[in-house]
């Protein structure tokens, strides 16, 4: 355990190091390079990349990969043998107990369903951990000589996670799974210093906090595992009265985190970034990742199949690539068929702008596809406002918003309940009928 904490404390003040002789792109490029020749030599290890390293070819060489050939070649990618039947035995069986201790070979073992719906596992060793958790503290938490407390609700616990626990951090999880009312008590009891939790959670914290349901003041607020919709992080920031910073993190990564504008940025300083545009205007994309530091489960040319608009230019002149908006998923787009008889891609950023520019008066909103000529929404109205004029607004917008792309006769119908599920997250915007596309 001293080790353990030696460790962190040395990989802390290394990422703090390394950044700051990093202040322009072409030295981070560079970096980036020298880093992956390092990391190359650990990919012999890996049988699925073991011709190329030892080739010493270029990253650009490396095949680009997705979930499920990350999974279906797991045995192969993996550097320790580590059978992936046994890893996903471990991991589901820690899902079903809610003990999330047992590992493999001293190695933690995660699940994750991802907003795709889509099965991951993850493999970290010790340092791996020891460094997610210098990173964490470096980019979300902050390191300071007094002790504060972290009330951290998500799906799933995990080693990952608990090793933020130390003198100066107490680490409480809140598991999702059971009643909100209980987290809630326990959440005013404990009092936390710092607060992270899907956006979901948070807004449904704020709402009993503005309703003086719940008293907490936590000094700051993290949001994680779901996308934050702008709308969301303005009213979050209004009844916690501070900037709402977010993690950007899955199964393959600690991606990005923000800086002290609430801004995201990628952790460029280890993580390489390759851009897959899916728009004309090169304005979204895909990121292909390249871990530069993680061996246990090399993360190599790893294409997401989420939607990120890039920030050109932020305040705090940090020259890590900053992020306007992660919009969702690819199966988060909307297609219809146009007049013309052709498919058309809508993302969620455009509905998103109708619904919310449609009446003020909106608090929480749903859209889901179910087929190319529907959608259904679900709306929450401040209590003063008539409902059945809002969908009207709504609705009108909405119209007004695919007639742009040339589209009609889509039916627009209006729910009257959702709930969100124990542990399923929060997409305010998704497609039901990509299979029939």
């Amino acid at each position: 355990m001293v080790i353990f904490k030696i460790r962190i404390l040395y990989y802390y003040l290394l990422l703090r190091w390394k950044r700051k002789r990093l202040v322009t792109a072409q030295q981070i490029k560079q970096h980036q390079i020298r880093l992956f020749r390092k990391h190359q030599k650990q990919l012999t290890n890996a049988p699925f990349y073991k011709q190329l390293s030892q080739q010493k070819a270029a990253y650009e060489d490396y095949p680009i990969i997705n979930k499920a050939l990350f999974m279906k070649e797991f045995n192969q990618i993996n550097t320790l043998n580590i059978d992936c039947d046994k890893a996903i035995k471990v991991a589901v069986d820690a899902e079903v107990s809610r003990d999330f201790s047992p590992q493999i070979n001293n190695i933690t073992v995660g699940l994750s369903s991802g907003t795709s719906g889509n099965k991951g596992v993850f493999l970290v060793s010790p340092k791996e951990r020891a460094r997610w958790v210098a990173g964490i503290l470096d980019r979300v938490i902050g390191l300071k000589l007094k002790k504060r407390k972290v009330a951290f609700f998500l799906r799933a616990n995990s080693r990952l996670y608990e090793s933020v626990n130390s003198i100066l951090l107490a680490f409480t999880f809140f598991d999702l799974m059971n009643p909100f009312e209980e987290n809630l008590k326990l959440l005013e009891k404990e009092q936390a210093d710092i607060l992270v939790a899907p956006p979901s959670v948070l807004l449904a914290i704020a709402k009993e906090k503005q309703n003086k349901q719940i008293n907490i003041l936590p000094t700051k607020v993290i949001s994680v595992a779901e996308v934050l919709e702008p709308q969301d992080k303005l009213y979050l920031e209004q009844v916690f009265k501070q900037t709402i910073h977010q993690v950007y993190q899955c199964t393959e990564g600690f991606l990005a985190a923000t800086c002290e504008k609430g801004v995201l940025h990628f952790n460029e300083d280890f993580i390489l970034i390759e851009k897959k545009y899916i728009d004309k205007e090169k304005r979204r994309f895909h990121p292909i990742i390249t871990d530069l530091l993680r061996t246990t489960q090399p993360v190599i040319r790893y294409e997401l199949d989420d939607i990120i608009i890039e920030k050109k230019q932020c305040a705090c002149g940090s020259p890590f690539m900053a992020i306007e908006q992660i919009e969702g998923r690819s199966d988060d787009i909307l297609k219809f068929i146009n007049k013309e008889g052709k498919l058309v891609q809508v993302y969620a950023d455009f509905v998103r702008r109708s619904i919310i520019m449609g009446d003020d008066a909106i608090t929480f909103y749903k859209v889901v596809q179910k087929s190319l000529t529907k959608i259904e929404c679900y709306l929450e109205v401040d209590n003063n406002n008539n409902v059945s004029l809002v969908r009207g607004k709504v609705k009108q917008a909405l119209q007004k918003m695919l007639n742009k792309f040339n589209i009609s006769a889509i039916e627009i119908e209006f729910t009257e309940a959702y709930k969100l599920k124990k542990g399923e997250k929060l997409k305010r915007i998704s497609n039901e009928c990509q299979k029939s596309v």
